[in-house]
């Protein structure tokens, strides 16, 4: 049998795990000639250059749309992520929340010792319409700055989405696990009667409303602004698929337990790369990896999969042209969009898939969402209360959370047991994953359920199991919409004291605040923006205009409205990455509504099944039409499903209770 050439155009995370996976996974049958073998090639194609290893070394971390970046390019350094920051940690359980597919590569790459916790502070600041407060100081005597309707201005601005989510899910009923979600998906409607005055009345499919069509009918003006100020994400309420936009928004609830890599999120895309190199060596199998190259076209001929590709410095030239037997396009809505259009106008023979209204159609499924993040390191902690002093309104890092990790570390230090089997079942307040503020609200909620009240040793024990030091984020309604604090994390605890914000996450029409400061007041743009690739080479640095805007706004949210920017202390060092910017165009995406998106999921990873009589190897991966957009977890499901059903590899974990994508 003659050789096999599989190619892959991608190389962050949907590209890397399909690497792995093709040269890891197990074959679900005895003959199976998918499956690469000795003398097999398999080509690894970018457009960025990720700095792997010394041997293929980069202008940037790993990981595409996700990108930590250490103070000073020092990897012993403090770091921040200026790209995708974590993920949601799974347990292990066949009926565990959180992310299953990132969590096992994880465990399955060693990387587990490197598994950190990265949650959310139970109190954050908020800053909105000029008003500073925590959430838990929000009550009817203190109501956020709002004229809601029924007084929703007296409670945490998350409350909207309950109240948005009441219409078809209530406390007892709706969707619970993975697999009714995507059946929701397709079928949830709105299951009240609503008022005269509503827009939309019971039985309306949800998948046929706009996400921010229905929170505006539900909250009114204002209630909508406080809820879009008060969560910190714009994406969060554009006008996606309802139906959809209630899971996503669920992601976000306490309890969620999250976790990164103690050398920077980008760690485990360095980490897959060298498993590839490993085992294509072992297989036999040629590894070859090409960065600084786009594809450029690709048709399907009775040779195999013709394409043309394209360097960085000359996107627009033909390099070189080839054929493989199969083609994962491990890239977002825009880059695809990009082959698509050079694809049309080609003069070679073949069938173009990605050119077919119906496939068009399925492309356009997505709403691509422009994200910037702004990272900024200093000297000094300014923004928490530490023993040189506080800001005015300092943010409230440390939490109490119990999590069954815990609960297993407080059995083996001999804590009662007849304590842990009631803490683990307590109801009211429910105590394993809930996060408390404080630690006299959690050791009072321990003394509550067992009924006992604690020694001290036993009190020191399970608090300090417990304490949290979390990320925050503080949300305001000022263009920097949301901080996230990472503090001192450098791996060499040695050197000098360096302590790292994200002191601007925002996306959608906040973006574009960021970026006329790029250049500063005497810069005049000299690159398109259709040419500028600064995602690919890396975190840039910022303008001192910008870093003043920064700061005046991180003064008004930590020291109060109309403080001078000179309160807060001028940064070693601030660095951005705008992802908006080619071949991205997007942070991430949400689907579109009017669409059957478990079809588009189904049907848009090989484009070819949407086309009348082909049959194609041309396979798209990766988070845009996955069940878990804006996520890594995303990625890796739709690649995992492409090689599960199309090239007979066993699955990496049991689907029984959760679909990599939504079945049929």
């Amino acid at each position: 049998m003659s050789k096999k050439t599989y190619s892959i155009f991608g190389a962050g995370a949907a590209g890397l795990y399909t690497a792995w996976r093709l040269l890891d996974g197990k074959s679900k049958r005895d003959k199976n000639e998918k499956m690469l073998v000795k003398g097999d090639v398999l080509e690894l194609y970018d457009w960025g250059k990720y700095d792997f290893s010394k041997k293929n070394p980069g202008t940037r971390e790993a990981g595409a749309r996700v990108c930590t970046w250490h103070y000073k390019d020092n990897k012993d350094n403090s770091y921040l992520e200026l790209g995708g920051m974590r993920y949601s940690y799974w347990d292990g359980t066949p009926q565990g929340a959180g992310h299953r597919v990132v969590t096992k590569t994880i465990e399955k790459l060693d990387l587990k010792k490197d598994s950190v916790e990265f949650n959310e502070s139970a109190d954050p600041l908020m800053s909105l319409r000029t008003k500073n407060m925590y959430v838990s100081d929000v009550n009817s005597n203190q109501p956020a700055p709002y004229f809601t309707n029924n007084y929703g201005e007296d409670a945490p601005p998350d409350d909207g989405f309950t109240t948005i989510q009441s219409v078809a899910i209530t406390a007892t009923s709706g969707p619970v696990t993975r697999r009714e979600w995507c059946k929701f998906y397709e079928n949830g409607k709105i299951e009240i009667d609503m008022p005269d005055s509503s827009i939309f009345q019971r039985g309306d499919l949800l998948k046929d409303i706009g996400y921010w069509n229905l929170a505006y009918d539900r909250l009114g003006q204002e209630g909508f602004g406080y809820l879009a100020d008060g969560n910190g994400y714009s994406s969060n309420v554009v006008n996606s698929h309802s139906a959809q936009s209630f899971n996503v928004n669920d992601e976000f609830t306490p309890g969620t337990e999250y976790k990164t890599l103690v050398k920077g999120y980008s760690s485990l895309f360095v980490a897959l790369f060298d498993e590839v190199e490993k085992l294509a060596k072992q297989k036999g199998i040629t590894l070859n990896y090409f960065p600084d190259t786009r594809l450029r076209s690709i048709l399907h001929t009775k040779a195999g999969i013709r394409f043309t590709t394209a360097k960085r410095a000359t996107p627009d030239k033909l390099a070189d042209s080839k054929i493989c037997d199969a083609a994962f396009l491990a890239m977002p809505r825009a880059s695809i969009e990009l082959v698509a259009q050079a694809t049309r106008y080609t003069d070679d023979e073949g069938q173009d898939i990605l050119n077919h209204e119906e496939v068009q159609l399925y492309l356009e499924s997505v709403i691509m969402e422009p994200s910037y993040k702004i990272g900024m390191f200093f000297t000094t902690p300014w923004w928490r209360t530490t023993e040189a002093g506080s800001p005015t309104y300092p943010a409230k890092l440390t939490s109490y959370f119990l999590t069954q990790e815990g609960i297993a570390k407080l059995k083996k230090e001999k804590f009662p047991s007849n304590y842990l089997k009631v803490i683990e079942s307590a109801k009211n307040p429910v105590i394993i994953a809930t996060s408390f503020n404080d630690k006299a609200s959690f050791i009072a909620a321990v003394e509550n359920a067992i009924q006992e009240r604690l020694t001290f040793k036993e009190e020191k024990q399970i608090s300090a199991i417990a304490e949290l030091d979390t990320i925050g984020p503080s949300i305001t309604d000022m263009p920097i919409r949301q901080v996230v604090y990472f503090g001192d994390n450098a791996i060499n605890q040695k050197g000098e004291k360096v302590y790292g914000i994200l002191a601007s996450y925002d996306d959608i029409q906040y973006t574009t605040f960021w970026k006329a400061l790029e250049l500063g007041p005497h810069g005049t743009r000299e690159v398109p923006e259709s040419r500028d690739c600064q995602t690919l080479e890396g975190p840039r640095l910022a303008t001192p205009v910008m870093v003043k805007m920064l700061r005046s706004q991180l003064a008004a949210l930590h020291f109060g409205p109309q403080t001078d920017y000179s309160a807060v202390p001028e940064p070693l060092e601030t660095r951005y990455m705008d992802w908006s910017l080619p071949p991205f165009n997007a942070g991430y995406h949400a689907y579109k509504s009017h669409y059957n998106l478990g079809d588009v999921q189904r049907k848009i990873r090989k484009p070819s099944q949407l086309v009348p009589k082909a049959d194609c190897d041309i396979f798209i991966v990766g988070e845009t039409y996955s069940n878990d957009q804006a996520w890594v977890e995303g990625a890796f499901c739709t690649a995992e499903s492409v090689l599960n059903d199309f090239f007979g590899i066993e699955p990496i974990i049991d689907e029984k209770y959760y679909p990599f994508i939504s079945p049929e």
